[in-house]
């Protein structure tokens, strides 16, 4: 069931929103080489601590899992599309990086991706990354009322294949509000005009997920969790909650 939040509780999220903002900007500031994955987690942690939320990806356990999630943050590198795991893998010297964290505060849910490159980044890392912001950039922009789900999933493909990356097939945005994922479904990849009219008070995780080796195969690792690409092409993720108003998008977790 879909569920229209109202105003205040627009702003409610909001709030849950900039604690995520906040820890993902310190996790960035954080990563270097030499520094592990699981400081990095620690890091989000504390930061969350301090806000006084907790975290929605902590214990979660979907349908898909062997074991519920051990951290607060997804820590995908290079080939790693989506879901690693924090461990003690070192950075080195030209990774590329996505990580993914949520926060639960007040009862409600934020939740947002970045990517970006430790050290030395290599220039076909940095238009991949920069590709999966515009994709996510023209995905929000076509989150307005009037517009369907549709929209989204095409304002996002069309970045995405229009610069020669393939797609996670079967995997995309959320609802999002009292839990991390909620209805409806948003595809990264879709025809215009299609699905679910957009309204006000609906809030949306949009989050395009690119493969730079331009096919759309991928595998589950031997974790359960992360996810990675079939041809070790590497892979980039961006993701913002946005509420859907009569003004226009109003990204929560910017």
């Amino acid at each position: 069931m879909v569920e229209l939040k109202t105003d205040t509780s627009i702003d409610a999220m909001y709030q849950a929103g900039q604690v995520v903002a906040s820890a993902l900007t310190a996790v960035r500031k954080a990563a270097d080489v030499g520094v592990s994955l699981l400081e990095l987690d620690e890091v989000a942690r504390e930061v969350l601590r301090a806000a006084g939320a907790t975290s929605p990806f902590l214990g979660y356990r979907p349908s898909f899992a062997p074991t519920p999630f051990p951290a607060v943050i997804c820590a995908s590198v290079n080939d790693a599309i989506v879901h690693g795991i924090p461990d003690g893998y070192r950075l080195r010297d030209g990774d590329l990086v996505s990580i993914d964290c949520g926060a639960q505060l007040g009862g409600w849910a934020g939740d947002s991706a970045i990517s970006f490159t430790v050290g030395t980044p290599r220039p076909a890392d940095v238009r991949l990354i920069e590709t999966t912001e515009r994709a996510l950039a023209a995905g929000i922009g076509a989150a307005v009322v009037g517009n369907r789900i549709g929209d989204i999933a095409h304002a996002i493909g069309t970045v995405c294949r229009e610069a020669g990356y393939g797609i996670m097939d079967g995997f995309g945005g959320h609802g999002i509000g009292r839990r991390m994922h909620e209805d409806p479904s948003v595809p990264n990849e879709g025809p215009r005009g299609r699905g679910m009219p957009l309204r006000h008070g609906l809030v949306l995780a949009i989050e395009p997920m690119l493969i730079a080796g331009g096919d759309d195969a991928w595998h589950a690792d031997g974790d359960g969790w992360t996810l990675r690409t079939n041809d070790g092409s590497r892979a980039a993720h961006a993701e913002h909650t946005v509420a859907i108003t009569a003004s226009g998008p109003r990204t929560l977790t910017a």
